[in-house]
């Protein structure tokens, strides 16, 4: 239903990595948001008319807003998207880089309103400090903001950003229930059941691609939870993958004075993956290699990076 949608308003892009044109429809965000809300829903009805316990309800709610404006925002970037070529790669591309924030940065109200998370901090070297107004008003937007943007930076390739997130949100998601949030434990798996879902049709080849609807969806999730459940250090060990994008990235722009493309070029002669630059720019091109690889193998190798970064929080907690 939602595949036929998204192409007959348009929203289709090119699979860059297949030899063929291909057109994918795009907006798979939607499809996990509507997954996500149905996990929500079922935990509050069970609450509500069976163990007739509301607790955390306003929580709840106000994430809901947030995750709801950040989809909106990330589906008007889909839909804004018009087909570009940069860097030799013609794929659709939407808002323009300062637009972003502005867009996503409503959705910070909605924790903002209810004072969410815990406003004194224990960060290193400088021990606890108390940051009063200044976690609603500054620090929560800048979380959120920050996080819904930095899981844009790597995608690109079939299953790569739902199999991600898979690992990422059930590693939250299972400590937030350890260490006894739930409210954010329930958001994070049904995140988690839900891209499980959406991978069996954005898996190669896929036939609906994620869009900015999905890794907005996905960024604005973890920051919401991690401020509900006040597990910003967990969170951020646990999303350096994005992290160490990011700076590959700035180095991009240092070198070539623009952003280097993490896609891969089509090697002629073997049909793998290759990355067309000298330097590593993006984590991609450490998981194409120098000799190439394909589409599918260059998604599990940066799988099995993110579960061992996923892991590593876990050792330093426990």
């Amino acid at each position: 239903m939602f595949i036929k949608f998204f192409k007959e308003i348009g929203t289709e892009s090119n699979d860059v990595h297949k030899e063929k044109k291909i057109l994918v429809p795009m907006g798979g965000g939607i499809c996990v948001l509507s997954g996500i809300l149905s996990g929500i829903f079922l935990y509050i009805a069970l609450n509500t008319f069976v163990l007739k316990n509301s607790a955390g309800f306003i929580e709840l709610f106000s994430a809901v807003a947030s995750i709801l404006l950040i989809t909106i925002s990330g589906f008007f970037d889909d839909l804004a998207s018009k087909q570009v070529t940069y860097e030799g790669f013609s794929y659709k591309k939407g808002l323009k880089q300062w637009q972003k924030p502005l867009l996503t940065l409503p959705a910070v109200v909605p924790l903002m309103v209810i004072n969410a998370g815990v406003t004194s901090m224990s960060i290193p070297f400088f021990g606890v400090i108390e940051f009063g107004l200044i976690y609603p008003l500054l620090i929560v937007p800048i979380g959120i903001i920050g996080c819904a943007n930095m899981v844009n930076l790597l995608g690109g390739f079939n299953g790569l950003e739902a199999s991600l997130g898979i690992i990422y949100t059930l590693s939250l998601g299972l400590f937030s229930l350890y260490i006894g949030e739930t409210i954010s434990g329930v958001i994070l798996l049904s995140t988690t059941t839900s891209l499980l879902a959406f991978l069996i049709f954005n898996y190669y080849p896929a036939k609906v691609f994620p869009g900015d609807s999905l890794t907005y969806l996905l960024g604005g999730i973890i920051a919401v939870c991690a401020i509900l459940a006040n597990m910003e250090k967990f969170a951020l060990i646990t999303m350096s993958l994005f992290l160490i994008e990011g700076l590959l990235k700035a180095r991009s722009l240092i070198d070539l004075k623009k952003f280097a493309s993490s896609l891969g070029v089509i090697d002629q002669k073997t049909g793998l993956l290759k990355s067309k630059y000298k330097k590593i720019y993006s984590l991609t091109h450490i998981a194409m290699g120098k000799n190439g690889s394909t589409e599918q193998q260059v998604v599990v190798k940066l799988a099995i990076f993110q579960t061992i970064i996923a892991f590593i929080p876990w050792v330093l907690y426990i």
